[in-house]
């Protein structure tokens, strides 16, 4: 297991920074997601990390170690891009040894290993085929066995699911998550897939215009987003503004009691935000937080109905149960939970 620290890591093309003073720790064993949207700055950050890439200024260390005079094929770190780059005229078991037949490992000790992967990728007796006779979820095991084979001590992901349908990424996601666990090895996971993140991660690194924006566990991104570009990043479009004074908040909507251990603003201007899933919908009035807000739009999910709802001139969305039904115009009573209130910066 290696531990990973990126200490203000930059990285420029010209007159574009691309990363900008990236810090943060990766712990041994852990794996992490970096999470954003494209030209963000996460695949030049792995890049970096596997050597491909050489910082404009910054570190990147392993166990303490700087990796940045080190070369590519001395880091121990192993790249899985999103195409699965496998040699056409090889067999799988000749893929997937490639890289210790590089390093000299004796022949019988190659097979071995091999086989040990591809059992591990759920590909047992695969090795005598060839790559076209594999499917693409396939192929991107035999990727992943070949970066496991020779024992890393990083393994970066470059969105490694991008071009799978649904159901295969849902495998992969779980085959990649139970092999990481299996062998404890430190890995970094690239995607722009919010749910792939939160799936996998034990912590996410969100990343905007190449700065980092929150580095946190997936529930704090729902819970506790660090700024409004932040909670809208995870679907979160629910804001009200308000004056914060102690435990309560002043807001168009009356006086909302928030709960202490969700303070972390000061008094004074901050904007109020609920998750849809949190918006409670209540039969009448009651003590704490109740409001009354007027029904926009309704659309089945299956799973809940989104309701579309004007709190005081305040467009929110409500995640409600399946069987709800209202009619549009209608006036209905919310509770905002003071235990599911969040206030952020209003910068």
């Amino acid at each position: 297991m290696t531990h990973v620290i990126l200490r203000d890591l930059t990285r420029r093309f010209g007159g574009v920074t691309a990363v900008d003073r990236l810090n943060l720790e990766i712990k041994s064993g852990e794996l992490v997601a970096f999470l954003g949207p494209s030209g963000c700055g996460k695949t030049t950050t792995l890049r970096m990390m596997t050597g491909l890439l050489l910082p404009t200024s910054g570190d990147v260390l392993f166990d303490n170690k700087s990796m940045v005079t080190v070369p590519t094929e001395k880091r121990g770190a192993v790249m899985v891009f999103q195409k699965h780059l496998l040699f056409p005229t090889m067999t799988i078991g000749q893929n997937v040894g490639f890289g210790l037949r590089m390093q000299g490992v004796h022949k019988r000790e190659i097979e071995r290993r091999v086989d040990e992967m591809l059992e591990l990728v759920k590909l047992p007796g695969f090795a005598p085929r060839k790559a076209h006779e594999l499917s693409g979820g396939q192929q991107q095991r035999v990727a992943l066995a070949r970066a496991l084979v020779v024992h890393p001590k990083v393994l970066l992901l470059d969105e490694p699911l991008a071009n799978l349908d649904a159901n295969l990424r849902l495998e992969m996601r779980e085959l990649i998550r139970s092999i990481q666990r299996e062998l404890s090895i430190t890995t970094v996971f690239v995607t722009h897939d919010q749910e792939e993140a939160v799936m996998l991660a034990d912590r996410i690194a969100l990343m905007f215009d190449g700065l980092l924006q929150q580095y946190a566990q997936p529930q704090d991104f729902y819970q506790r987003p660090s700024s409004v570009r932040v909670a809208h990043f995870f679907r979160n479009d629910n804001l009200l503004s308000g004056t914060r004074r102690g435990a309560e908040v002043e807001t168009p909507l009356g006086t909302l009691q928030i709960d202490p251990s969700r303070m972390q603003q000061p008094d004074g201007k901050v904007l109020v935000t609920v998750r849809p899933e949190d918006v409670q919908l209540v039969p009448n009035p009651a003590e704490g937080n109740c409001v009354e807000a007027k029904v926009l739009l309704q659309v089945y999910m299956g799973t809940h109905t989104q309701v579309q709802l004007d709190l005081a001139g305040h467009t929110w969305m409500v995640h409600s149960p399946a069987h709800f039904q209202a009619q549009v115009g209608q006036t209905i009573t919310v509770q905002l939970p003071a235990s599911s209130i969040w206030l952020l910066p209003t910068s």
